[in-house]
């Protein structure tokens, strides 16, 4: 029995996974995550299904502002994510501004798949073409370059690609998705670049996912509500 029971827990940790990551190319973490991902998850036998959300609307949804609407949050977010590239040797140069309107990004991406889930490359390709190089994200000479460079299969601008980004979206709010990067798996999220090792151990098949701590949390009591 005890032979078996190994067995079984084995074959639990090696069977294939699939992770359904939500992102926005606004997000510098999400760029490191989308970067790192694969070493982080070397080992694993996974795959992925990415997709495009828009994080405003997860903002209006849970009445946050964006970390870059509180002047010091916003510094400390650049700093952090300056820092976190080089301590992870990955290049990062901020934008020429941020925030700024991702949804040509975000349609893009979705216009490039039949289903509007695009691949790694397509999501690499438009996260380095934010986060690398320092220059205008949204520039319109920029954004037609990488129309012509990604070849999407359907118009950016069609209302069946706008359907699809909001049907994404809609289904990361209902699922719970308050930030990105997120990670679906199993029912599980795991929210932001520093929970990648969380999700590493998830995957490993870290018995404390199967104790009370997980859904315990739910229960706490709220304590105060800060008036609005």
């Amino acid at each position: 029995m005890k032979t078996a029971a190994l067995r079984k827990n084995l074959l639990e940790q090696t069977a294939m996974k699939h992770i359904t990551f939500y992102l926005d190319f606004i997000s510098p973490y999400a760029y490191l995550a989308l970067e790192k991902l694969p070493e982080f998850l070397m080992g694993h036998s996974y795959s992925v299904t990415h997709k495009p959300i828009l994080l405003a609307a997860l903002l209006k949804h849970h009445g946050q502002l964006g970390p870059a609407e509180i002047p010091p949050k916003r510094d400390w977010t650049y700093r952090q994510v300056l820092w976190l590239a080089h301590s992870q040797g990955l290049a990062l140069q901020l934008p020429a501004a941020h925030p700024f309107n991702p949804l040509a990004l975000l349609r893009l991406a979705v216009a490039c798949d039949a289903q509007g889930l695009p691949n790694r490359y397509v999501c690499e390709t438009l996260l380095r073409h934010v986060w690398r190089g320092g220059a205008d994200a949204v520039d319109a000479d920029r954004l037609q370059a990488l129309e012509q460079q990604l070849a999407p299969k359907r118009p950016v601008n069609s209302d069946e690609v706008k359907a699809q980004l909001k049907a994404h979206t809609d289904e990361a709010i209902a699922l719970g998705v308050f930030g990105v990067p997120t990670f679906a798996v199993d029912g599980k999220l795991f929210w932001g670049f520093d929970a990648l090792p969380m999700l590493r151990d998830y995957l490993n098949g870290d018995p404390w996912f199967d104790g009370p701590q997980w859904e315990s949390v739910r229960q706490l009591p709220t304590g105060i509500i800060r008036p609005k």
